[in-house]
């Protein structure tokens, strides 16, 4: 048989074998990507990790870790918790690490440190909320005026809509990087130290300012403390806030219930600029009214208010929220009498509600609040001042 015809004949055969069913070798497999690793550093410096080991055998709800980023002026990127009935769950809405890597990149949606207020609890100073101000001719800046001395603010924050008015937005240390950060055992937890050495907050600032932070985990609490001292030459106004996005770990958010011990609200002009127009409005008998022990529900309702004529309960102000679809309930207990508002944001499309406790109003130095205490406080040089809250966690049906 010539070499033609073998050819032939094995080529019929292997077509019959594929014909008949022959079971042909499976592809290789497609290479693996190879998985990022978590990242270990955030804005140039180690990320702190909190831990504790759980003692109540899961009978009681206790706080399990607290995950710090000190290169993003301490923000509090996420705390963990053990709650009876479903384990672990996220206090703060934050996303995975590498995803906030992604976000806190100091690219354009993080000018200014931005990034840092949209998860998490990003701290708030030397003004939480929103600062108006004559614009610049180039729209970077805005000027007002402090006592008749002359601040001049970066114009951080666009507002939301096409055209809205640009205003300085939630203080200067959101991309700051903490200085002798240190962590230390505690009974029964751990704790974190460090100081921002902020200046003048980059040249727009009336006085050089020191802020020593102090957060600690513990089972029954999570403490955040924030003391800022004038180390500089002049008198200067401070306030302190912070911006924790609270989860509903239900994702139920119209049957989670609200407890703000408030008198009234500051009336705004809308919820896209969110401007106060410096009348106040009492909360009795509105949706506004928090004030029940057991508070009220969030239903359809949309918040971004500042509440203020504050309660006090053996020196407290004790906001809660509670999840009733998951047994669950977190206190945020403002511990410093310079705490004067709260101000809340809860859009109706999310899971969290963003629970922000200050020394001040919104837009603290406008001329709509015609000589209204405001609450920023004016520090001398060489003085202090503390702001100090509390979360614990609680079961309501308990």
């Amino acid at each position: 048989m010539s070499l033609r015809s073998q050819y032939t004949l094995v080529l019929a055969a292997a077509v019959l074998l594929s014909l008949g069913g022959c079971k042909q070798s499976p592809p290789p497999a497609p290479a693996t990507q190879p998985v990022a690793a978590t990242p270990t550093q955030m804005g140039g410096e180690d990320i702190v990790n909190l831990t504790r080991t759980p003692t109540t055998n899961g009978q009681k709800p206790e706080f399990l870790s607290a995950t710090i980023f000190p290169g993003r002026g301490m923000n509090v990127f996420q705390i963990t918790a053990n709650i009876p009935g479903k384990g672990t769950v996220d206090v703060l809405a934050s996303p995975s690490v590498a995803d906030a890597a992604a976000v806190l990149n100091g690219g354009p949606q993080d000018q200014y440190g931005n990034g840092s207020f949209t998860f998490g609890g990003a701290f708030l100073v030397p003004y939480p909320n929103r600062v108006r101000g004559k614009l610049s001719a180039d729209g970077k800046t805005l000027t007002t005026e402090w006592h008749g001395k002359t601040i001049t603010l970066p114009a951080s924050w666009p507002g939301k809509s096409a055209g809205a008015e640009p205003v300085a937005m939630h203080g200067l240390i959101l991309a700051s990087k903490t200085d002798d950060v240190s962590v230390q055992s505690v009974p029964d937890g751990q704790t974190v130290t460090g100081v921002i050495h902020a200046g003048d907050f980059g040249g727009y600032w009336l006085s050089k300012t020191d802020l020593s932070f102090k957060l600690t985990l513990t089972g029954d609490a999570f403490d955040a403390e924030i003391t800022a001292k004038n180390v500089g030459n002049e008198d200067e106004p401070i306030a302190i806030g912070w911006h924790p996005y609270f989860n509903i770990p239900s994702g139920e958010r119209a049957q989670a219930r609200l407890h703000i011990p408030a008198e009234q609200t500051a009336q705004v002009n809308n919820y896209n600029d969110v401007f106060p127009t410096g009348k106040f409005l009492p909360v009795k008998g509105t949706k506004y009214d928090f004030n029940a022990p057991d508070g009220a529900a969030l239903d359809d309702n949309f918040y971004d208010d500042n509440w203020s004529k504050l309660k006090r309960t053996d020196g407290v102000v004790d906001v809660r929220l509670t999840d009733p679809a998951s047994d669950y309930g977190i206190h945020v207990d403002a511990l410093s009498p310079e705490i004067k508002t709260v101000q809340a944001y809860s859009p109706t499309n999310k899971e969290f509600t963003a629970i922000e406790e200050q020394f001040n109003l919104a837009d603290p130095f406008g001329k709509e609040w015609h000589g209204v205490d405001t609450g920023m406080v004016t520090l001398k040089p060489g003085k202090s001042v503390m702001w100090h809250v509390r979360l614990a966690l609680f079961t309501p049906s308990k």
